[in-house]
Parts: C-alpha cells; structure tokens; sequence
C-alpha cells in the first residue's frame, strides 16, 4: 500500500470516528429528552374565560351588569292616606291603602282627583274587610291584594340591600316598604306624636351622592317626594310584627314588596 493510500485510511477512518462519535451523543440526548415529563399546570393557575363582545372592548368576566346610574327619581301622583285632612278612622290607618294606591295610578298613568283618592281608598277599605283583615295589614296581605284586587304580579323580598332597591328603581319599578314610624321621625318631624309604630311608605328614588332615598311618604301632606338617608330608611323596615301587636314593630322581618304589571 502506497503512502497516499495509507493516509487517505487514516483519514476515512478518523472521519467515520468522528461521524459515529456525534450520531452517539445526539441519541442520548434525544433519549433524555424522552424521559423528562411534561411541565404539570396547577389547578390554581387556570385562567377564567369568557365570551367577547361582537363589538367593542371585551368585558371583563368579573362584570356581572352594568353599574347603575349615580341617581334615579320616579315621577308619580302623590297619594296621601288622608286626602281630606281628617285623621280619624279609616283614615288614621290607611298608609297601606294609600301606598298600594300610589303603584295603580302610577301604572296606569293616572292623575286621580281628591274625590276619586277618597273613593278608591275607602274601596279598598271594604275589600279587606270581606277578606276578614285587621285595619293593620301585612305585607303578605297587601301582597294578596295588589295581585287579587288591583290585579298585578307580586314579589316580596326578605332582608332587602340598598343594591336591590336602587336596581328595581333604576328599572321605573317603586318600593313598598313596612316601616317602623317612630324610626323615621329621626329625619322626619312631620308625623305626631313622635310618629306611627306600623307605617308603609312607596320608594320612588335614590341618589348616590348624598346617600338618599326619594319616597312618597303618605303618612304627611308634606310626604311628597320625601328625603331619608339610605341607613335610616333601612334601618326602620319592619313588617307589622307576629304578635299583632304594634308596640312590637322591631320584631317584624324586614321585608319590601314588589309590585309589577300583569303580562
């Protein structure tokens, strides 16, 4: 063999060495990398989902509703239990009549004159005595009225927030509220006598920025479109108490009921 050929060997031979070196060493790593297990998610790294807007920004999925407006009033006639100024009976315990009166009209559109007030209150009056009613009515008993005399749909709800108030009327939807009367005579100096222990009142607005309530308040001549603070008004619901007795209003459940227009 010539000197040439054996170099040229040499060479072959260092070559496949080489060649054979590298194919070794890239198995092994492609071995290692077989054996290393996927990286685990932790449940608590899953991120929320949600579906975009056809249009616009995307909401964020911790919106639920828009927020409500800053401030929201309902206009409506203003009925007070004792139209004529006479405060002898029926007319000393007519709140209820007067408040559920309050949603009819304003559901109707109607502008009624003080002898049709009169009328309708006294009609109702006699409604609820052919239902054997005491002359004090609860809130599940203004609710049985407004849905088999007035003829709407009704919903009572326990233990109200300030948040589901302001979202009914924010929907032009009013309030019925039980309260305790002695209560709201803190921020209202018009009842006598320090105010009524069983009174009933309608929401008709609210304004975020001095934490107010608009209301309808039927017990006075000067009820109309009334101001309470939000902790005040919330503080006097009560519904007229188990006991029948009205010396008891604190116990009664805190309570609101929603009237709707029949479909």
């Amino acid at each position: 063999m010539t000197k040439l050929s054996k170099l040229q060997s040499l060479y072959l031979f260092i070559s496949l060495f080489l060649f054979s070196f590298e194919f070794i060493g890239l198995f092994f790593l492609f071995l290692k990398k077989l054996k290393q297990k996927p990286t685990q998610i932790s449940p608590n790294s899953q991120t929320q989902s949600f579906t975009p807007q056809t249009t616009g920004t995307p909401v964020s999925p911790s919106v639920t509703q828009p927020s409500l407006p800053q401030s929201k009033l309902i206009k409506t006639t203003f009925v007070e239990q004792a139209p004529q100024k006479n405060w002898d009976q029926p007319w000393q315990d007519a709140c209820e009549e007067a408040a559920l009166l309050t949603l009819d009209f304003y559901y109707k559109n109607q502008k009624p004159s003080e002898k049709q007030i009169v009328q309708s209150i006294l009609s109702m009056i006699d409604y609820e005595k052919q239902q054997d009613f005491t002359k004090d009515v609860n809130l599940q008993q203004m609710a049985r009225i407004a849905k088999n005399y007035l003829n709407y749909q009704t919903e009572i709800i326990d233990n109200p927030t300030i948040d589901q108030i302001k979202n009914y009327i924010s929907q032009n939807i009013p309030i019925i509220i039980p309260a305790n009367g002695k209560t709201l005579f803190k921020e209202n100096k018009h009842f006598n006598d320090g105010g009524p222990y069983y009174h009933n009142l309608v929401i008709l607005g609210y304004d975020d920025n001095n934490s107010q309530f608009t209301v309808h308040d039927v017990g006075t001549r000067h009820g109309a479109y009334f101001k309470y603070s939000y902790s005040l008004l919330m503080e006097s619901i009560h519904d007229f108490p188990a006991s029948g007795k009205k010396e008891d209003i604190n116990l009664g459940h805190k309570k609101i009921l929603i009237i709707f227009p029949s479909l």
